[in-house]
């Protein structure tokens, strides 16, 4: 019931998931990324905690593979997970248990992970590799959103999709995008390329006004004065 892929810049060292899903608030539960530790899918019949463990691990200098290893080893109910990783090297790792739902796949690239369970076609996660590779070097959130979509195009997941999220760190403690919409009974996808085309151009001014206000640009908002 979820595709997905998570992905590192080599040229910025951000890391990001893109992620959709017939069920609500899918980001909520299954996106996970750290700052200097990576980025994490922990989907199917979720255990949002495979996620956070992941991270530790990474951010303490396991690579994506010896992350999944220890967490296989010392998790209960490992065969209804699927996880995908991405290290801060670029080191990717992935599983899908015997309880996976339907149709499910996983694939590897560079710096990248897709994965999705309950799929419409076994290749969605293939097409979405090939269009974030045909992406090298453009922004991490647009090539990310390209993914998405074109596994929607692919096939998507078996049944209708109604939440999507995009997830992107870098070298701050917080995310510097966290865009989700956890319902729509339309396009959920559609909404969250249109949420990142606006948030997009105003992201560096965010960051500015977290790290010295008295630097950052006016809101543009009415009432807004000059400068805050």
């Amino acid at each position: 019931m979820t595709f997905s892929i998570v992905a590192r810049c080599v040229r910025t060292e951000s890391f990001g998931i893109a992620i959709s899903s017939s069920s609500p608030a899918v980001a909520a539960r299954c996106a996970h990324a750290r700052a200097g530790a990576g980025a994490v899918a922990s989907q199917n019949i979720t255990d949002p905690r495979l996620g956070r463990q992941a991270l530790d691990l990474m951010a303490a200098g396991a690579t994506a593979e010896a992350a999944l290893a220890e967490i296989h080893a010392r998790t209960p109910h490992i065969a209804y997970r699927q996880l995908a990783l991405v290290d801060p090297s670029g080191g990717t790792a992935f599983f899908s248990g015997e309880h996976t739902l339907g149709r499910h796949h996983a694939v590897a690239g560079p710096d990248a992970v897709a994965a999705g369970n309950l799929l419409a076609d076994v290749r969605v996660p293939e097409r979405m590799m090939e269009a974030f590779l045909a992406l090298k070097g453009a922004d991490l959130g647009d090539r990310l959103m390209t993914a998405l979509t074109a596994g929607l195009a692919a096939g998507g997941e078996e049944g209708p999709i109604h939440s999507a999220g995009l997830l992107i760190v870098r070298d701050l403690p917080f995310p510097i995008a966290d865009l989700r919409i956890d319902w729509d009974d339309a396009a959920p996808i559609a909404a969250l390329e249109k949420a990142w085309t606006i948030y997009k151009p105003q992201l560096e001014a965010y960051v500015t006004r977290a790290l010295d206000p008295a630097a950052s640009p006016a809101y543009g908002v009415p009432g807004d004065p000059d400068r805050i």
